[in-house]
């Protein structure tokens, strides 16, 4: 299939969201029943067994893999894929999904991102990695290796991640189903507890619990379920060096996101990302990850996003608004929900649905940004109405 071939095929549905946090008392079942139904509920879907042809589900955490989903759903006799893909897990899962559609393989497909991390009893996803080699061995201590050169190079400093800290915690409260409802100010991110330098508290998102899910389907098949759909515009996963091991990296962005977004802004046609893109969620794991996606994704110039982090540019208000529930910073990271979840995000934006951080947005497209790994992959679905 060539790069326009997914474009304008697969159109999204309906869309839905459990409530992300540190959900003690719910299964990762009850989260995906969460999830699913209210997609069915979106998309007018009332016999889902006769409905949905097939399933993909991506999840990092699960150990009984996909028939985690298909029994909590009763999605028995079709097939039922899960996908792992480290943080661009839900992503990848959306990208089957779309794919298998695109292909002629069937009409309409749920997707389900989640994860459950809390119920492992420990903090972090360290613990699953081992050996003592190509140290530093936590998501901290891998992202902040950038900040340094970052900061020496073109001059920002912690003041402007704190910055995106705040408009990401202001965005949250706005969210209902978010984690952190809790506004704060540059000060206080700049007071919050050191975690790896330049890292503090409030510069890295937390891991909760949490499920999205999503129903595509042929574009021609779309209006049958509602009016105002989303078409999928392009969709892509790259994969990209260790960059701990790359002699060539030079600290300052993640390749696989540079090539992920030439890979889908080939599909979707798009020449001027900054112009013709009205929302973004971006992978915020933490606030420099933020910083860097700005120009990897060509919002701006590479070295310039700590002018337009001061500006506002990408506050709910700017010129281009990125991560306008919150994102990782406020309503968590479990996993394989993340993706979903940003693409929920959008799909709300994009027909006017998300109330108070409602954003303006004309014809413009909406993206999600996912990395994965060390970060070793990216993925990247580029959204849009008809």
């Amino acid at each position: 299939m060539s790069r326009e071939g997914i474009r304008d095929k697969v159109a999204i549905v309906g869309v839905g969201c459990c409530k992300f946090g540190e959900n003690w008392d719910q299964s990762p079942a009850d989260m995906i029943v969460d999830a699913a139904y209210e997609a069915y509920a979106d998309a007018g879907i009332e016999r889902p067994q006769e409905q949905i042809d097939a399933v993909f589900t991506g999840s990092l955490y699960t150990t009984k893999g996909p028939h985690e989903c298909s029994d909590a759903l009763k999605l028995f006799h079709k097939p039922v894929t899960m996908v792992s893909n480290y943080c661009a897990t839900g992503t990848d899962a959306f990208r089957c999904g779309v794919m298998s559609i695109a292909a002629g393989l069937y009409d309409t497909v749920l997707v389900v991102g989640y994860d459950k991390p809390k119920d492992r009893g420990v903090s972090g996803p360290s613990v699953m990695l081992d050996g003592v080699r190509d140290l530093p061995r936590t998501p901290a201590g891998w992202f902040s290796l950038c900040a340094a050169t970052y900061f020496d190079k073109y001059g920002a400093g912690r003041e402007d991640l704190a910055r995106i800290a705040v408009k990401n915690h202001h965005n949250g409260t706005l969210a209902p189903k978010s984690f952190l409802k809790r506004e704060i100010t540059v000060e206080e991110a700049l007071k919050g507890r050191m975690i790896s330098w330049p890292f503090g508290l409030y510069d890295c998102a937390a891991q909760t619990d949490g499920a999205a899910a999503a129903i595509i389907t042929r574009a021609d098949m779309a209006k049958s379920h509602r009016d105002d759909f989303v078409l999928v515009k392009g969709v892509t996963v790259q994969a990209g060096p260790n960059p701990q091991k790359d002699p060539a990296n030079d600290f300052l962005s993640w390749k696989p996101t540079g090539w992920a977004a030439a890979d889908v802004y080939a599909q979707a046609g798009v020449s001027d990302p900054r112009k013709e893109i009205g929302v973004a969620q971006v992978h915020d794991c933490f606030t420099l990850t933020e910083l860097l996606s700005y120009e990897d994704l060509g919002f701006c110039e590479k070295g310039s996003a700590k002018e337009h982090i001061r500006d506002g540019t990408f506050e709910l208000a700017g010129e281009l608004p990125v991560n306008t529930d919150g994102g990782l910073k406020t309503f968590g990271h479990p996993t394989g929900a993340t993706g979903v979840r940003m693409i929920y995000e959008n799909v709300l934006q994009l027909q006017g649905r998300a109330d108070g951080r409602q954003v303006k947005l004309g014809s413009k497209l909406a993206i999600s940004h996912n990395i994965g790994g060390h970060p070793t992959a990216c993925g990247i679905a580029l959204l849009g109405m008809p």
